[in-house]
């Protein structure tokens, strides 16, 4: 049940001047931690708990016996005086003055199938801070163990990590950058990135100095986090609440996103830390993983099949014939070239016979025919010289490619003992969980 959204006699007209009083307390706690002084008679009204709570908290503050108007408020409504002395001492710095049965009256039970409630969140919040001290926090902690985290369950690496980190193609693949494509080869950079990143998340909420008690404001400020005011003006009477926030598990994931409260991402930690080692372990199994055997790769463009002896010699035939279809053009005979050489040797003959001038005009006839030819023979040697440089490029490069594989193969070792230090250092992190003080 969510306290602050329940109904209570606080709506009673005589209540007007008791509420007036309890902002005017809350705004007062949260500006420089001190109480007003209480106006007699304030607290007097009949069968509402808020009068003897705010009473309680007047006297508690001032260092004063407060067991007779404590005693009321619990007859009246324990869980709500419960949660508005927590709050509000925690709101003004004096946390390690609350009674202990008090946090487990206010804060109530927590389940995986029951929504958590304003109150509930603002005193987790309020604990993770440290403003009841070390106890507060193993409170919360041992309420926060009603979330069964099953191993598989993918979802808090997620949180902690949410975007795929940007993998980089490796020295040994920075000449073919295609190579750092093959799925094998791409998720595991991408495993060790993300592994990398999930040690830097944890050694940065673990590594989190969390102070003894709730940080002091400055006079004329509000408390850092607003969510246990809001509350306490919820229970004074100033607004209700919107009730419950989310559900148990998801306030864990959205505390361990990257700009959660490292405080409150501390505890979820903590909790997730069996799913989030799970993660991190089959993180270094992919990791380990040997790059295949046979892979096919594009090499100028022409599907290679590289194997640790060599590129496949099927493949290679096959990519040198599409290389000599797709790069040499088809060319038809030289019939102008040959049609002129006839006509030549005709005229030729002719000028032989009739003129000799004639003779000069089949050799000028000859000469274009002859150069036609020739002009084709040249375009046909090119065309071979062409394939023949593209085909030992695409051997030298499949060579090459083979080569760098072997040496991306020696640095998969030294990237999985990398895994393993990272696995060993997240698993330490997690053994660590919060620091109590």
């Amino acid at each position: 049940m969510d306290l602050t959204t329940s109904p209570d006699p606080g709506n009673l007209a005589e209540a007007t001047e008791l509420h007036r009083y309890a902002e005017a307390l809350i705004v007062s706690l949260a500006a420089d931690g001190t109480a007003p002084d209480l106006p007699p008679g304030i607290t007097d009204v009949p069968g509402y708990w808020l009068g003897p709570a705010v009473e309680a908290l007047v006297l508690i503050m001032s260092g004063k016996d407060a067991l007779e108007p404590l005693a009321l408020a619990n007859e009246l409504d324990e869980r709500r005086t419960a949660l508005f002395l927590c709050l509000a001492l925690a709101v003004c710095g004096h946390g390690d003055r609350i009674h202990a049965s008090w946090l487990g009256t206010a804060f109530g039970d927590l389940s995986e199938d029951r929504p958590v409630t304003s109150g509930q969140r603002a005193l987790w919040l309020a604990a993770a801070r440290g403003a009841y001290g070390p106890v507060g926090k193993i409170f919360v902690l041992r309420k926060l163990d009603a979330v069964n985290v099953p191993a598989t369950d993918d979802r808090w690496l997620k949180a902690l990590v949410p975007a795929l980190p940007e993998t980089s193609v490796p020295a040994s693949l920075e000449a073919f950058p295609e190579l750092a494509k093959v799925a094998e080869i791409e998720r595991s950079l991408r495993a060790s990135v993300t592994l990398r990143r999930l040690r830097e998340r944890c050694t940065e909420i673990t590594s989190t100095r969390q102070a003894g008690e709730v940080t002091k404001v400055v006079r004329g400020t509000v408390w850092a986090e607003d969510e246990p005011l809001a509350v306490l003006r919820a229970l004074a009477g100033q607004g209700g609440q919107e009730g419950p926030l989310s559900s148990l598990t998801g306030h864990l994931l959205q505390d361990l996103a990257p700009d959660s409260d490292p405080h409150m991402a501390a505890l979820a930690l903590h909790v997730a830390a069996p799913a989030v080692r799970a993660a991190a372990e089959s993180l270094v199994e992919v990791v380990g993983e040997p790059p295949p055997d046979t892979m096919d790769v594009p090499i100028l463009g022409y599907p290679i099949t590289l194997r640790p002896e060599g590129p496949d010699q099927e493949s290679m035939a096959s990519a040198e014939q599409r290389l000599v279809t797709e790069c040499v053009p088809k060319r038809t005979r030289p019939w102008p070239g040959y049609v002129l050489l006839v006509l030549a040797v005709v005229v030729l003959a002719a000028g032989f016979v009739v003129s000799p001038p004639l003779a000069l005009v089949g050799l000028l006839v000859a000469a274009v025919g002859g150069h036609l030819l020739w002009r084709h023979r040249v375009r046909e040697h090119s065309d071979v010289r062409y394939v023949q440089t593209r085909a030992g490029k695409l051997a030298d490069l499949a060579d090459k490619a083979v080569w760098a594989l072997h040496e991306y193969a020696r640095e998969s070792e030294e990237r999985a003992s990398d895994a393993a230090r990272d696995l060993a250092e997240v698993s330490t992190l997690l053994r660590r969980g919060p620091r109590a003080a």
